[in-house]
């Protein structure tokens, strides 16, 4: 408590001392209801009530950006897989992404114990990979163009073979973090999904997509040569 508020304190003690007529049963009485309708107003709030209330602030309207981002439609994600600070232990510094496709988690190591965890997609049976590589790249509103296998395999993604500009529908989102191995790209990225229904889910080519909040939030702290580690799943 500040100076000022010891000092509002003791002046508010003072002055029941002075005038103890203030203080009666009945005041008393009221001040408890009070106190215990509230207490039991707190008691009626669950834990996921109450992370809920709180992940609302963090997936609110991003209306700053250059294509502004809606609030997240919460009933499209399970709450697992929300933002949030857990105990990790890794050997990894901190800084370090790792992967969990198995779990559809990417963590964000911080070095005492913890992790900042978000929930992911990640790549569809066939698609998946494990291994290390490092952030080589990283773009706002990325052009998305499909490379060439892709289009073999979804000969409507060749309009887009010239490059599909930024943008709230374009695949790579809102922030991409282009992953590296021995100085080549991989093709593989760390993106913003605009589809909050695929989270915890298994459907890309092998990128991880995060919710547009969440990516943003884990792009502000990740440096160009940051390790991201693939477990095996």
């Amino acid at each position: 408590m500040t100076k000022d508020g010891e000092d509002s304190a003791g002046r508010g003690a003072a002055s029941l001392r002075q005038r103890p007529e203030h203080f009666s049963r009945r005041s008393f009485l009221v001040g408890s209801a009070v106190g215990l309708g509230t207490l039991g107003l707190a008691g009626c709030a669950t834990s996921d009530d109450l992370f809920r209330a709180e992940a609302v602030k963090l997936y609110g309207p991003v209306p700053e950006e250059k294509f502004p981002i809606p609030a997240l439609d919460m009933s499209k994600v399970d709450t697992k897989y929300l933002r949030r600070t857990v105990q990790y232990e890794s050997k990894e510094p901190a800084g370090t992404i790792v992967v969990d496709p198995k779990n559809f988690y990417v963590y964000r190591v911080e070095g005492d114990g913890s992790a900042t965890r978000y929930g992911a997609n990640v790549g569809r049976d066939g698609f998946l990979w494990s291994g290390e590589a490092y952030v080589g790249r990283k773009s706002e509103w990325a052009t998305w163009t499909p490379p060439a296998e892709m289009i073999k395999r979804q000969p409507e993604a060749a309009k887009y073979a010239h490059g599909m500009p930024g943008g709230l529908d374009n695949p790579l989102g809102a922030r991409t973090l282009h992953l590296y191995q021995n100085g080549r790209y991989t093709l593989y990225t760390i993106y913003a999904s605009s589809e909050p229904e695929s989270i915890g889910t298994g459907r890309t080519s092998g990128c991880v997509g995060l919710l547009s909040q969440d990516m943003i939030h884990l792009y502000a702290q990740t440096p160009l040569k940051t390790k991201v580690v693939v477990l095996p799943t």
